[in-house]
């Protein structure tokens, strides 16, 4: 990331890549609708696999032209993750300019580098259990942390960012992507060739804890080594402020925080008087009433959690008297909007390119050539597994939505790796691990775009210049080091065939 002032001259500024890459996937699809190719999507119809037919669609056609001049706004105002980070960051500039993190993140500076990064690995991983929400609270109150502990805050931004991402594939305990990609599994299992298979829950209930606490073990040897060395050891911050200190509004905030969270438990415990109010009672499953499209608490949890930070933050603010004023609360409400204005120009680029290449449909169609070529395989046991690893990967950096791609895949990979004595189960975990390895190294992923953001908003010196494909050369060897423990992760499981959860193993 450190450049001469010749090549830093000669680097490619991240909103002029997302406009190339955009005008790429412009040309590409003008391309293959020209040349006419063309994808045979499966799906799972009446419990019976049936083919239909995928197409590029033109961006240049009078369609695309209407679509392209008529969304661009739409694009960018409907774009989730804007709204994600417009909340995050409300919360967590008011747990800055209270003080309450300067008193919650300065013992860290007592910490080895080792131990606060193994810490925030795990702590990102088992995030997960929250969906994506994960990247868009831990990516910033990362540098944050980082910050205040005395160490490089794009270190914590990089190290939140991978532990999330690759860790995306694994829990201590099972997330709503496994009860909906498990429910996408059970349907291909039982069209294609067991009608009897039912997915369980608890299906990795022993092979995820494992892996979260190996990923996060490892992991922490691979960023102190591979990636910290080629970051300073600090940061510069040119506002840094010292807080009054208060140990009774410390209390007081911290008995606050137990009350709120108390209060959001017991309206997510279904059948006491009164509880339940945050779950989708349309669903059966708990999980699903929890983590449903239509569940109020899932809709809500980055609400809830910027709405936890904001009052816990008034109150330490107030007793500590770092807030004196309205004034003050009001201006705390945006402290970490600072430098951030980059990201959301950022973020308008990046809604058009994903809105442009879900539009054309180019990684539906090369995901669909990627399965075509799946069922053609002629191998099987660790052959087989590694090779629909690095398909998975790939697919994984067109389309970075776990649910989308599933539903492509798994009418093929389930019957494939079933027939070749391998469980749903088993071939579900791996999808996962690969997934998220995709993700960490996609510029179609909008949380890598959003870490790049927050990186530029820590280089204030400018001493570096901030790239996504600069950012990307950074990652890459502690990126494919995460992937070669991934691997070796499934593949001991799978020759050693121990169980993978309740009355679940990797072999049929």
């Amino acid at each position: 990331m450190k450049l001469n002032k010749r090549k830093k001259q000669k680097s490619l500024n991240p909103i002029f890549t997302i406009v190339i890459l955009t005008f790429i996937i412009m040309i590409v699809s003008l391309l293959f609708s020209v040349l006419g190719i063309e994808g045979h999507k499966s799906t799972i119809v009446n419990d019976s696999l049936e083919s239909s037919l995928t197409t590029v669609k033109n961006i240049f056609s009078l369609d695309g032209i209407h679509f392209l001049f008529g969304s661009i706004v739409n694009s960018f105002t409907t774009f989730e993750p804007l709204a994600y980070l417009v909340l995050s960051l409300i919360g967590i500039s008011i747990g800055s300019a209270s003080g309450l993190f300067q008193k919650l993140f300065s013992p860290l500076k007592k910490l080895r580098l080792s131990v606060l990064t193994f810490v925030l690995l795990l702590v990102s991983i088992i995030s997960n259990i929250i969906g994506e929400y994960s990247f868009m609270l831990l990516i910033p109150l990362a540098g944050v942390m980082y910050q205040y502990a005395g160490k490089n805050p794009m270190l914590g931004i990089m190290t939140a960012f991978l532990g999330t991402s690759i860790g995306y594939g694994t829990n201590v305990i099972f997330t709503y992507d496994d009860y909906t990609l498990g429910m996408l599994t059970q349907v291909a299992a039982n069209a294609t060739v067991d009608e009897n298979y039912v997915f369980h829950l608890l299906s990795t209930s022993i092979i995820g804890p494992v892996s979260t606490l190996v990923l996060a073990f490892l992991g922490t040897i691979i960023i102190t080594k591979f990636l910290a060395p080629k970051l300073p050891k600090k940061c510069h911050i040119d506002d840094e402020v010292v807080y009054n200190d208060s140990k009774v509004a410390a209390r007081i905030s911290g008995v606050l925080f137990i009350l709120i969270a108390l209060v959001i438990g017991y309206m997510i415990i279904p059948g006491l008087p009164g509880s339940g109010a945050l779950l989708d009672h349309n669903e059966t499953e708990y999980i699903a009433q929890l983590f449903s499209s239509n569940a109020p608490f899932h809709t809500g949890i980055i609400l809830f959690i910027t709405i936890i930070l904001v009052l816990c933050s008034f109150i330490y603010g107030i007793i500590s008297g770092n807030l004196k004023s309205t004034e003050d609360c009001g201006l705390g409400l945006s402290k970490e909007f600072k430098n951030v204005g980059y990201l959301f120009v950022l973020l308008f680029f990046v809604s058009n390119m994903l809105a442009i290449l879900n539009w054309t449909n180019l990684g539906s169609v090369i995901t669909t050539r990627l399965v075509d070529f799946i069922s053609t395989l002629q191998i099987s046991g660790m052959p087989l597994i590694l090779a629909v690893f690095v398909i998975i990967v790939i697919a994984s950096i067109l389309i970075p939505g776990n649910i989308e791609k599933w539903t492509l895949l798994s009418p093929i990979v389930i019957p494939l790796f079933m027939r070749a004595n391998i469980t749903p189960d088993f071939t579900q975990f791996l999808f996962k691990a690969a997934d998220g390895i995709g993700k960490s190294i996609s510029l179609f992923f909008v949380y890598f775009i959003i870490m790049v953001g927050f990186l530029q908003k820590y280089n204030a010196e400018r001493k570096e210049e901030i790239t996504l494909f600069g950012t990307l050369k950074i990652l890459f060897p502690s990126i494919l080091l995460f992937t070669i423990v991934w691997i070796l992760i499934i593949i001991g499981w799978y020759l050693v065939g121990l169980p993978l959860g309740m009355n679940t193993m990797p072999t049929l």
